[in-house]
């Protein structure tokens, strides 16, 4: 089977460019003015695509259903787990306990930071799609129990946990980068929070005030389905103990981090990585496994210890899955076209032309980072793309300090976030999970994104100059 790597089109920069360009105006006119469902326009597009970037049409199957296979991989299981544990949350009443306990803590006024600040914890180990579908209970009770726009707690919230997967070890773009350009990944680390907590205020917390004000998004009902089999939710209720949640919400974070935890002790040399004992605690760390057994401690104490009958447990888990879907497949096929985009080799080739044009190092990596970005929508993909293409200058520049090695990540990984659009899966995560149209995804979510990035840099930029006149 043909795989990506060994994919050579012949189209020159200037061609696959504009067919890039092509490909993103015609998905906007068949969603926004045609009307088209966006799975079905998104598929149509890919294919299209594929045709007209050259690629053979014995490939062109292969290399779509491989994009939304490897997307699917990803998502699938954590928004489907993910949706389940929120449904139980939201069913029992837990998640009201928690908005509750919140207000009563933290004020009204403060709840929408608490928010923030729980996320960019959860943040840490846990990878953005996850740890957003984990919150988004939370998120809409605490939306539905103070009012006003969703945007005004979702975006911090969603901010945070973007800016802490893309800046921050251990995830693993960060982690690829530092390792391709010889960077300590402790200091990674330290200096990935100094630009992320900063980042996320501006490009979250404030940001998420502005839009908040202007677009009025109603919290939507995915979460709060209809049994449709004559069960009652309402006897699933039971207000759970605050500690219950906190323990269904922390346990996935604790099991995450003993995954990602050893995977950098074994990365160090602490441990040794092909030992059975760490193999076997980072099966168990890791996502998908994490969710489930959340979700079947969720069954117990939420259901079985209170004494609910088991059909109406499986009724209210079963219940999650209906609304998440349409989200499933629409990010799968979001994947499916950032696929192709990469298979065409638009990314490669812009960089490559990018590689040339003589800026500093630092911005030259930032600008072919968010090129790359923009042309085919993975964040990581544009992050180890850059990392790989400015590696030789970095190494062999001797006179460079380890925190000045440091700062060109954060630099990579800050053009790497910039402006999430139609071929990132994560925009259609966004885009199904408020509830937003596109062109209001776009104003909301890929400006947000564009300010992560540009905040994130100009962060960076003073730890450079800072490591600079250190060094």
């Amino acid at each position: 089977m043909t795989t990506e790597l060994e994919m050579n089109w012949t189209l020159g920069t200037p061609a696959l460019l504009g067919v890039a360009v092509a490909a993103i105006a015609l998905l906007l006119l068949l969603i926004i003015r045609f009307r088209v469902h966006a799975f079905v326009a998104l598929v149509l597009t890919s294919l299209l695509t594929a045709i007209a970037a050259g690629i053979p049409a014995g490939s062109i199957i292969t290399t779509m259903t491989s994009g939304f296979g490897s997307t699917l991989a990803s998502v699938a299981l954590l928004v489907g787990l993910g949706a389940m544990l929120g449904r139980m949350l939201e069913t029992s009443g837990g998640a009201e306990v928690l908005t509750n306990w919140l207000i009563e803590k933290f004020g009204e006024d403060r709840a929408p930071l608490a928010l923030s600040v729980a996320s960019l914890l959860f943040g840490f180990p846990i990878f953005f799609d996850a740890g957003l579908v984990v919150m988004m209970p939370i998120i809409f009770t605490v939306a539905r129990r103070l009012g006003g726009s969703l945007l005004f707690y979702g975006i911090p919230a969603a901010t945070a946990f973007s800016a802490m997967h893309i800046f921050v070890p251990p995830h693993p773009g960060p982690v690829a980068a530092a390792g391709l350009l010889n960077a300590n990944v402790g200091l990674v680390l330290v200096f990935g929070l100094l630009v992320a907590i900063p980042t996320w205020y501006f490009a979250g917390h404030l940001f998420g005030k502005f839009v908040g004000k202007k677009f009025d998004i109603p919290v939507p009902d995915i979460l709060n389905a209809t049994l449709g089999n004559g069960q009652d939710k309402n006897h699933f209720k039971s207000s759970p103990s605050v500690r219950t949640v906190f323990s269904l919400l922390l346990l996935p974070l604790v099991l995450i981090f003993l995954n990602t935890g050893l995977n950098m002790l074994g990365s160090a040399g602490v441990v040794d990585p092909k030992a059975p004992w760490v193999q076997w605690l980072r099966l168990i760390g890791e996502t998908p496994v994490a969710l489930i057994i959340t979700v079947l401690l969720g069954m117990y104490l939420l259901g079985f210890r209170k004494g609910k009958e088991k059909t109406l447990i499986e009724t209210i888990v079963d219940s999650a899955l209906g609304p998440v879907c349409s989200i499933i497949l629409i990010t799968g096929a979001g994947g499916m076209f950032g696929g192709v985009l990469r298979a065409s080799g638009i990314g490669d080739a812009i960089a490559s032309s990018l590689e040339s044009v003589g800026l500093p190092l630092i911005v030259a990596g930032f600008l072919i980072a968010a090129v790359v970005r923009v042309a085919q929508g993975s964040a990581t993909v544009a992050l180890t793309t850059a990392a790989a293409i400015i590696q030789p200058a970095v190494l062999a520049d001797t006179s460079l300090s380890s925190f000045e090695v440091v700062t060109m990540v954060l630099a990579l990984a800050a053009g790497s976030v910039f402006a999430s659009h139609v071929n990132d899966s994560g925009f259609w995560l966004i885009s199904r999970f408020f509830q937003m149209d596109v062109p209001t995804t776009l104003r909301v979510w890929t400006v947000g994104q564009a300010l992560v990035s540009v905040v994130g840099f100009a962060c960076v930029m003073v730890l450079y100059a800072i490591a600079k006149l250190v060094s």
